[in-house]
């Protein structure tokens, strides 16, 4: 038998370490590092049981809306401002503001949302709604002292929950 090609070298190979690990892998991997930091410094945030106690989600199921008041003893003195978010069942983007906002309604500090009121509308309930929304959900709008809504810009997904509170507070405060 006559073999063609070169012949296989007798002499060690120097080592090449090999990349297991795809582009696409490694980005994932960074990208659940950097999950499991956010996670793990929200977990290490000490929690004050007055804070969670005193404000109680408050959730009312109704046909055409999910309303959830946030309520707590200074809204008595202020006058409340109140917040609309469209949303409909499935929507991991909805779903994922949803999140965001119960969290940034427990923040206290200068930025506080505490006397805020929340209503969620699924937008499957009304037909003017699904027509307005369908293609823009998730939308948060301020409610103003006329009784008008008043749209706010969009919230980036990836903002975290001390972002979202300090926009939500500068949009209401105008």
């Amino acid at each position: 038998m006559i073999l063609s090609g070169p012949r296989p070298s007798k002499e060690p190979q120097p080592h090449r370490p090999t990349l297991r690990y795809g582009r696409i892998d490694l980005v994932a991997m960074a990208i659940a590092a950097a999950a499991t930091a956010t996670v793990t410094m929200a977990l290490a945030r000490p929690t004050s049981n007055v804070l969670l106690t005193r404000h109680r989600a408050r959730w009312v199921f109704t046909p055409f809306a999910v309303s959830s008041s946030f309520t707590s003893s200074s809204s008595s003195s202020k006058p409340s401002r109140a917040l609309i978010l469209y949303s409909k069942p499935g929507c991991c983007l909805c779903d994922g503001l949803k999140e965001k906002l119960q969290a940034a309604f427990l923040l206290a500090g200068p930025d506080s949302l505490q006397d805020v009121d929340l209503q969620i509308r699924d937008i499957t309930g009304n037909p003017e709604w699904e027509r307005a929304y369908q293609y823009e959900i998730p939308v948060l709008a301020r409610v103003l002292s006329d009784g008008t809504e008043e749209t706010l810009p969009r919230l980036p997904p990836r903002l975290g929950v001390e972002l979202v509170q300090k926009k939500i507070a500068a949009a209401l405060k105008h």
